[in-house]
């Protein structure tokens, strides 16, 4: 009994092997994390990379608006040494040559300071052709406003001005090509990259033009101007439209001989030999201090008088009265010269003088 007994106790195998504890499912779960964990680290990337790149977007467009601004400020200054400069120029004079000049050696010390403050002003690596222009700008107002300075005394002097007066002239040329280069090289040059930023509606390109008026750029009005100042009678803003005088005859007084330039003349002198010139206002504009030179050369030393006519109407005629308080030599052929001074403006003066062959007798 015993024996099957104990046969009875034994457990039996099915062959059955034991269920799975789920090794396959731990794989498919740490893949999904993995998968989904690096979809995390990618948005955080590419977020991160979005963010720099905004902070990099932003700070360049402030560098632009910021480089705008500083050539804003820069170009504002010299306008006002170009007010400051033609303010000069334009009235009427009662400083004397040496205040005038060192009015004038400041201003071109102040341009000199905007060079240096062009050449250190940081900018944007878009902006690098307009940054060398501006300076180049700047640095030919500099070089004008050196030579007008150190120009001025002498031509307002007695010795060498027509000389000195022709250098300013030529320095309103340079003063002109200044403003060329700014509008036509510098403005373009910014333009561009502020549009590709799309920065156009958010600022504003500045302007800049030193010279202002074209008039300027005329010989005849400079020395207009340095005249105005010579005299003290000041030469203010000139009018639109043409504007000249001319020369339309010349008569000794008391006798009543009209002169003439292809022939001499004979004038008796007396105590009150005077000149008659008459002059027409040829502009649409009406002139004020109208001048007129008469000058005798071909004996001794040159008799010159000068007479003003204080205002012309547009068209009018007048006669400019000019007595010699000195006695010519008499017997032999003198020269008689007469100038009318080119009035602000004015461009043609081919008629504006004549010069006549005279004999005075007693």
């Amino acid at each position: 009994m015993s024996f099957f007994d104990e046969t009875q106790q034994t457990p039996r195998r099915t062959g059955r092997p034991p269920p799975p504890r789920g090794r396959s499912t731990d794989r498919q779960t740490l893949l999904v994390r993995r998968v989904i964990a690096g979809a995390v680290g990618l948005v955080v990337v590419v977020l991160l990379f979005l963010g720099i790149k905004s902070c990099r977007d932003s700070a360049r467009r402030d560098a632009f608006k910021t480089y705008v601004r500083d050539v804003a400020a820069i170009t504002q200054a010299s306008g006002q040494d170009s007010n400051a400069l033609f303010t000069v120029l334009s009235r009427s004079g009662k400083q004397s040559p040496l205040q005038l000049q060192t009015a004038l050696s400041q201003y071109e010390g102040d341009a000199a300071q905007l060079v240096e403050r062009a050449n250190h002003t940081s900018h944007p690596d878009e902006f690098a052709t307009a940054q060398d222009h501006l300076v180049q700008t700047l640095e030919l107002r500099r070089n004008a406003l050196s030579t007008i300075a150190s120009s001025l005394q002498p031509a307002l002097g007695t010795t060498a001005s027509d000389a000195a007066t022709s250098r300013i002239a030529e320095q309103m040329q340079t003063l002109l090509a200044s403003d060329v280069i700014y509008a036509q090289q510098v403005v373009p040059n910014m333009r561009k990259p502020l549009k590709k930023e799309g920065l156009l509606d958010q600022v504003t390109i500045p302007t800049s033009r030193f010279l202002p008026d074209l008039q300027w750029v005329r010989p005849s009005v400079v020395a207009s101007h340095i005249e105005g100042l010579r005299s003290g009678r000041g030469s203010g803003p000139i009018a639109p439209g043409v504007h000249g005088t001319a020369l339309v005859g010349t008569v000794a007084r008391p006798g009543g001989q009209s002169l003439s330039s292809g022939s001499t003349t004979s004038v008796t002198v007396s105590p009150s030999l005077a000149f008659d010139v008459t002059v027409q206002n040829g502009g649409v504009n009406k002139e004020t201090d109208v001048q007129v030179t008469l000058s005798i050369t071909g004996s001794g030393r040159p008799i010159v008088r000068e007479q003003t006519i204080p205002t012309m109407d547009a068209g009018q005629q007048k006669i400019a009265t000019i007595p010699l308080a000195t006695t010519p030599p008499t017997g032999k052929r003198l020269l008689v010269h007469v100038d009318i001074k080119p009035v602000p403006g004015e461009t043609n003066l081919s008629n504006n003088r004549a010069t006549y062959g005279v004999i005075f007798t007693h």
